[in-house]
């Protein structure tokens, strides 16, 4: 499915972040971050512990502040105006309800803290408490609720007030798989009812991949790509973004030949071509997406190499095969092909459009083939 890099009609530079660093020690955590976002936009900074992407919400959010870089939110700029002045809502973590207060009043306690007449505070509340369906709790004690539950509150809590912007730190990481899964798209539903613009801070590539508009993969302290779940999974900038995000075969090598457009990579499994620019002699790393792989010769790129082990997942199956040099390579198939067994040499094909190769990096996280 064809999915905006924005909203329909919405213009750029709702959000912007320019230059944002922040050091700690000898650490930089933010090395130089530029992000824009669209009014109504859902981005998610995913990448693993460490890459910056809470610090980047944090700064966003006013509850720590740039060493260098502007935050601008809907043409004001906001760099050093304290949390409360931003018109931004946060839900962390770790929910950060009031205990001692019950449903109804941890929603109601931001439009209160704000001086909102009474009148008004009874009505907002109770439209929140029905959109994230949690009416039929309004009188219970917060301490009484479900992780899920409590999960919704915050939202709403965050809601009420109606911020700008609504920045999320990973909020589903305490729920359990199916939990999360249903709290995915509440949330989707729930931002989309409201048209709230928002950032999500995730670890979970599945997560990211599911709910955003746009994905901003970082690693090191930078965004290494920008763009729609389908432009990070099908053509990921980097050799990072690529080996971070989905399944892959990763083979290191050595471009032995170039001309119109194509390559010819030498790899410790044979030649592979691809559709790529870069000089012979250039060390590379050629990637391919375990659904473009088939077990048989019917495509161009051809290598031979034994199973190692089969994955089950439901309606597909995940072969595992071990290559000279240590590489791994994966394939995903609807059924597990006639006489396969642990040893079982096999020819794997793929097509040179569905090659990708990056300039060789100097380190790629230990991903395994489960990426």
């Amino acid at each position: 499915m064809e999915r905006a890099a924005s909203p329909p009609g919405a213009a750029p530079g709702f959000l912007t972040v320019s230059g944002a660093e922040k050091t700690f020690g000898a650490a930089r955590v933010l090395d130089g971050v530029d992000l824009s976002m669209a009014r109504g936009e859902f981005v998610s900074l995913l990448g693993p512990s460490g890459c910056g992407k809470t610090t980047l919400l944090r700064i966003v959010a006013g509850l720590m502040a740039p060493d260098r870089g502007r935050v601008v939110l809907d043409g004001q700029d906001i760099t050093r105006r304290p949390p409360h002045k931003r018109d931004v809502g946060v839900v962390f973590q770790s929910y950060a309800l009031f205990p001692h207060l019950d449903v109804r009043a941890n929603v109601a306690f931001g439009l209160k803290a704000r001086g909102v007449p009474a009148a008004r505070i009874g009505p907002a509340v109770e439209r929140l408490l029905s959109l994230v369906r949690m009416e039929a709790y309004a009188d219970r004690s917060v301490k009484a609720l479900s992780g899920g539950q409590q999960q919704r509150v915050a939202v709403a809590r965050a809601l009420v007030v109606g911020p700008k912007l609504l920045l999320l730190d990973e909020p589903f990481s305490a729920l359990d798989r199916k939990l999360r899964e249903a709290m995915q798209i509440d949330l989707k539903r729930i931002l989309r009812e409201v048209g709230t613009t928002a950032v999500f801070v995730t670890h979970d590539q599945d997560e990211a991949l599911a709910m955003s508009d746009r994905i901003a993969v970082m690693a090191g302290g930078r965004i290494e790509h920008l763009g729609t779940p389908e432009e990070i999974y099908e053509r990921p900038a980097t050799a990072f973004a690529f080996s971070f995000v989905g399944l892959s075969t990763r083979l290191p090598g050595h471009v032995s030949a170039a001309a119109g457009g194509e390559v010819v990579v030498d790899t410790a499994v044979g030649q592979v071509r691809a559709k790529a620019n870069f000089l012979p002699g250039s060390p590379v790393l050629v990637g391919v997406r375990p659904e473009r792989m088939v077990v048989g010769n019917a495509l161009a790129n051809r290598i031979v190499a034994p199973l190692a082990d089969v994955v089950f997942k439901g309606a597909r199956v995940q072969l595992l095969f071990h290559a000279p040099e240590g590489a791994e390579i994966v394939v995903e198939a609807a059924h597990l092909p006639p006489g396969a067994a642990s040893g079982y040499e096999s020819i794997l094909s793929f097509a040179v459009e569905d090659t990708l190769v990056y300039p060789a990096p100097d380190a790629l996280p230990d991903l395994g083939v489960a990426a």
